[in-house]
């Protein structure tokens, strides 16, 4: 057990209780349930959809728990699990009221509009789904999103930092970027920017606050010394890379937003891009004259599965074993790159993530077609039409700046409220018992 003292902390519980009172106060009682016009297929899968999009937070536990050293296994999981509480508080408060509200300005909601998830019980259904499937449904998102981005300062952070950068994060970059890709009267919405699943919204922005936290937060001492640990787990990573693949198909095919055609085609999508990937990535290092491995193999089918994200419901089903192949290739070269500078982003979530989800958006704009999705009223650049293909481009760099530079803003005011970087002495002990008091007992 850690040596350290612990402090009582009163402001955490104090802030849940004031929120309890809030629940009290704003009971958001519905008027009259509209159920005119509702589907009961299409609620029943989104409702699947729902469940299977969040099954991908503790596969995502599982993913990166299995590729840190033993000491950090139970920290790097619970930064996952931990999301799902959080976020869940968050989201139901304002989050979806910042993400989906009326808009301001068409860069993010208006925190009242359904504050307390006023109005969505009873509010019109979004299509043929009642208000409050869909409500819920972003939420996995919200709550993937930042335990994303724990990926890139594993073994280092404060887990009690790692909260309050979570809930900024999620109300100051998540929600916002939600509002201005998916809500109408968003700015990137109306600009005609297309993101099918969260290519720019849940990648790109978590890709990019890893990169700024790797920066931020410097090497691991192990890092900095050489001393690398192996994995703790591969059957781990296997674990999590398959709750991940079969979640995956709630987050692309359930962005449908019902049990129709274009759900089917964003499953296919989904399953061809990640398998591409996989694939790609492990004969790239073959031919790089290393040997094919499970680590390897799981790393590429997440990134298959990333870049296919914004594209799964618009493009065809070769071309997403194109975008696949590209984006694991892409995202191999840089992350065997990245070993060579001294960037520390201990499980590559910018490689994987923020570049994966930059490659997928990209070829969007090059493979969108209006003959697989009636949304997309400018065709691809692969059928002669560059109008979406810039739109994007200049997106993507909007998004980046935003992401990257509010995520540096978030993380020096977190690191003044608590200090995100743990000691040298409880890195050295490993975030386990130097955070929790607990630890994996090897066989």
């Amino acid at each position: 057990m850690s040596e350290t003292a612990i402090k009582p902390a009163y402001a955490p519980i104090a802030i849940l209780a004031a929120v309890t009172v809030l629940a009290l106060v704003f009971p958001s009682i519905p008027g009259a349930i509209i159920t005119e016009g509702i589907d009961s297929g299409d609620t029943a899968w989104m409702l699947v959809a729902s469940a299977l999009v969040l099954i991908m937070t503790p596969g995502l536990a599982y993913f990166y728990g299995g590729m840190v050293n033993t000491k950090n296994v139970i920290s790097t999981m619970l930064q996952s699990f931990i999301a799902m509480g959080v976020i869940s508080i968050v989201w139901v408060v304002v989050g979806y009221s910042l993400a989906f509200g009326e808009s301001i300005g068409g860069f993010v909601g208006n925190p009242f509009t359904h504050f307390m998830m006023k109005g969505v019980l009873d509010a019109e259904p979004w299509g043929t789904i009642p208000a409050i499937v869909f409500a819920f449904f972003q939420l996995k998102f919200a709550v993937i999103t930042p335990a994303l981005v724990t990926g890139s300062m594993a073994e280092r952070i404060n887990f009690k930092s790692y909260v309050v950068f979570m809930i900024l994060f999620s109300i100051f970059i998540y929600a916002p970027l939600a509002h201005m890709t998916w809500a109408s009267g968003g700015f990137l919405f109306e600009m005609g920017v297309l993101d099918f699943a969260g290519g720019t919204v849940v990648h790109m922005s978590a890709g990019w606050a890893a990169l700024a936290g790797a920066i931020y937060l410097k090497r691991r001492r192990s890092h900095v010394e050489g001393s690398f640990l192996p994995p703790a787990n591969i059957p781990y990573v296997l674990l999590g890379t398959g709750l991940l693949w079969f979640g995956w198909f709630g987050f692309n095919a359930g962005s449908a937003l019902g049990a129709n055609p274009l759900a089917a085609l964003a499953f296919s999508t989904t399953n061809t891009a990640a398998g591409a990937a996989g694939i790609a990535w492990v004969l790239f290092d073959a031919a790089r004259g290393k040997k094919v491995s499970a680590l390897g193999f799981c790393i590429g089918v997440v990134v298959g599965l990333v870049a296919i994200t914004p594209a799964a419901g618009f493009v065809t089903i070769p071309h997403a074993l194109v975008i696949g192949v590209v984006a694991s290739i892409i995202s191999n070269f840089l992350a065997h790159y990245k070993t060579k500078t001294a960037l520390d982003d201990t499980l590559d979530v910018f490689p994987c993530h923020g570049v994966g989800g930059m490659v997928g958006m990209v070829f969007t704009g090059v493979f969108a077609s209006s003959a697989v999705n009636s949304a997309v009223t400018d065709q691809g650049l692969f059928f002669g039409d560059a109008t979406l293909f810039i739109k994007h481009l200049v997106a993507l760099v909007l998004v980046s700046a935003f992401a990257f530079i509010m995520s540096f803003i978030i993380l020096k005011l977190t690191d003044i409220l608590v200090p995100m970087r743990v000691s040298e002495r409880d890195e050295l002990l490993g975030l386990d018992v130097s955070q929790h008091d607990e630890q994996l007992l090897e066989a």
